[in-house]
């Protein structure tokens, strides 16, 4: 059994012991009754799906997110980007990825194997496992919906010109190999854990990845046309406002299935406890990243930016993620506003290399997940900066490169942008042949 970030080994244990203390251990259980290690299974098992579908649910969140970030011409675009995104990563992380994730990794990869759904703890004469532990089909599930919230980030990023089967192709490579073989260098016990690095759900190890693969997409497919005139930078404003904060809200709220379930067990009052303190600092850290942005933009800029509001919520998620467990209340919210700030400096810095980053998923899920993975030794005595600092720069280097590489290989082979005529006509029409507004059409968006 894998248990990432070992978490589930060093919890404690609600068992026979405490139900003596309350005066229960008098009462016979009946025949059918479940084993104290059965119900520990049960609930654990429990944790993995029930924050597994929340964590599902942040599909729609980056979808409705970068629908409402483009113009109206490829809203359709990036819905259907998402949800093939979704069914990708599912299929790629069950025919290779999880077990080169986490299966017999020994220091670097693991097996390259067909993921089985047997499970020895359960069989026709019912639960026979010795020690609490949780379904492999519930882990397996939990690990592929993070998976494929990495490939979303890539998404928003390169949106509005590339095309839509270089795009796929790139997210068969990062979902199936590139994604999972850095996550067995520390989730999967490799070399990374040994060394002592710490990211609980995954500032560097989603959250980075993502960022670092959109980089390398965004330099290699180049800006769109028009964004950067004479030196200048033209914004091109998204098309709908509302549906971006929606898909916030839906991101924020899958949030907590993604730190939540990443304590990996639900099976004691302990875990339990430890859960509510995730959800409480992942909440409080989001809302430090949503003032912090407001009050630097109001500021800077002497107008208050929604963009940049929505985008200090999501670093502020992404900045607690790698310790959402440790800090206390007041500090996750400070972890949280940092982020915040990053963002605020970070899109700016990106228009003036001529990064053009649609939906701001650099600026939110690589730099702030730098910060996160960098502020883990601050509440957690176990971490220390140098293996942290080695695990950035060995996952930054590993994945950037080896993205920037399948991008320059689709560029020069099938091509990765679309032409000049399709981006100016929108890419709905153009790769799609339909509109998601067809009421309203295409033309008064065109750049």
């Amino acid at each position: 059994m894998n248990f990432k970030n070992h978490r589930f080994s060093r919890a404690a244990r609600f068992g026979g012991a405490a139900l003596a203390g309350l005066g229960v251990a008098a009462i016979a259980a009946p025949a059918w009754a479940a084993t104290d290690v059965e119900t520990a299974f049960i609930f654990n098992t429990l944790s993995f799906l029930m924050h597994g579908f929340l964590v599902m649910w942040m599909a729609a969140g980056f979808a409705m997110l970068e629908a409402g970030l483009v113009r109206t011409k490829n809203t359709s675009m990036q819905c259907l980007k998402n949800i093939a995104i979704y069914s990708v990563a599912g299929i790629l992380y069950y025919l290779i990825g999880y077990n080169l994730m986490y299966m017999d990794v020994s220091g670097f990869i693991g097996s390259i194997s067909i993921w089985s759904a047997a499970d020895p703890s359960i069989t026709a004469d019912g639960f026979v496992g010795e020690e609490a532990g949780y379904a492999a089909g519930s882990d397996w599930f939990f690990q592929m919906v993070f998976v494929a919230a990495t490939a979303s980030i890539v998404s928003g990023t390169v949106a509005e010109r590339v095309k839509l089967w270089p795009f796929l192709i790139f997210t068969v490579v990062l979902t199936g190999v590139i994604y999972p073989i850095q996550g067995a260098w520390s989730w999967g016990g490799g070399w990374l854990s040994e060394a002592g690095f710490s990211d609980f759900a995954g500032s560097s190890i989603v959250h980075s990845v993502g960022g670092w693969a959109a980089l390398a997409g965004a330099i290699v497919i180049g800006a769109r046309k028009g964004k950067f005139v004479d030196g200048k930078v033209n914004p091109i404003p998204g098309a709908n406002l509302p549906l971006a904060t929606l898909g916030t809200f839906i991101l924020w709220m899958g949030w907590f299935g993604f730190n939540g379930g990443s304590q990996l067990a639900m099976g004691t009052a302990a875990d339990i406890r430890d859960i509510s303190s995730i959800y409480i600092n992942t909440n409080l850290a989001a809302a430090g990243g949503v003032v912090a942005a407001i009050i630097l933009t109001q500021v800077m800029y002497k107008k208050i930016d929604l963009t940049m509001a929505l985008n200090g919520a999501l670093a502020g998620l992404v900045s607690i993620t790698a310790e959402p467990l440790a800090p206390s209340p007041g500090l996750a919210i400070i972890i949280g506003a940092i982020g915040g700030v990053i963002v605020v400096f970070a899109v700016p810095l990106l228009d003036k290399l001529k990064i053009d980053d649609v939906v701001g998923a650099v600026s939110v899920h690589l730099f702030a997940g730098i910060w996160g993975t960098l502020a883990v030794p601050l509440s957690n005595s176990d971490a220390s900066f140098g293996p942290q600092i080695m695990g950035i720069v060995a996952i930054g280097v590993y994945t950037f490169v080896a993205s920037l590489i399948i991008w320059t290989i689709l560029k020069f082979t099938i091509g990765v942008r679309a032409n000049e005529e399709d981006e100016y006509e929108g890419l709905d029409k153009a790769e799609l042949g339909l509109e998601a507004y067809p009421e309203f059409g295409a033309g008064s968006q065109r750049m």
